[in-house]
């Protein structure tokens, strides 16, 4: 793990509840540096991949989506949350730690075959991500890998994803 890197991402405690140790990006993206770092560093890993489109969960997952996306030359595919987006969607609900919760992607955005990496910024317990693949899957399309800025270890998100290929870059041990 690089430490520069690491030392980027600010830690706020108690956010957004008490016990809860918040990994904050905003302070890695505000750095040029480090943001050109971060997305050459996820270019050069699927650069040779042949990716169709890059499916990004909202919101933090956009940031370094799109611009992963773009340098590929792929298509950049949201998923939000229910109501967000305008045309006709595909709806996938989660488990929370109390109750549901569910995303949505547009019906026409992934055509059956298409090639996939998912990204987002956090895999912490990984129900948000097995829900995006759920979606990608369901309209057809081929999940090549699964990418991540940070990955809190110690929830055991890459147990709720097996099969699929895992890459981040920033791994936390412990809260």
């Amino acid at each position: 793990m690089d430490d520069d890197l690491i030392k980027k991402i600010r830690s706020v405690p108690d956010f957004p509840k008490k016990g809860i140790i918040f990994r904050d990006i905003t302070t890695l993206l505000k750095d040029g540096k480090a943001l050109r770092q971060v997305v050459d560093m996820f270019y050069d890993r699927y650069k040779g991949m042949k990716v169709d489109k890059l499916v990004s969960v909202e919101a933090r997952g956009f940031i370094l989506g799109a611009a992963l996306a773009y340098k590929l030359g792929a298509g950049f595919v949201p998923i939000r949350k229910p109501g967000k987006l305008p045309a006709a969607t595909v709806r996938q609900e989660y488990a929370l730690e109390y109750g549901t919760d569910s995303i949505e992607v547009h019906k026409d955005s992934i055509p059956s075959g298409d090639r996939v990496l998912i990204h987002d910024d956090l895999l912490a317990t990984g129900g948000t991500t097995r829900a995006a693949c759920k979606l990608v899957e369901r309209l057809g399309g081929k999940i090549i890998g699964l990418s991540f800025l940070i990955e809190l270890l110690f929830l055991h998100g890459r147990d709720q994803l097996p099969g699929y290929e895992i890459f981040s870059i920033l791994k936390y041990e412990s809260e």
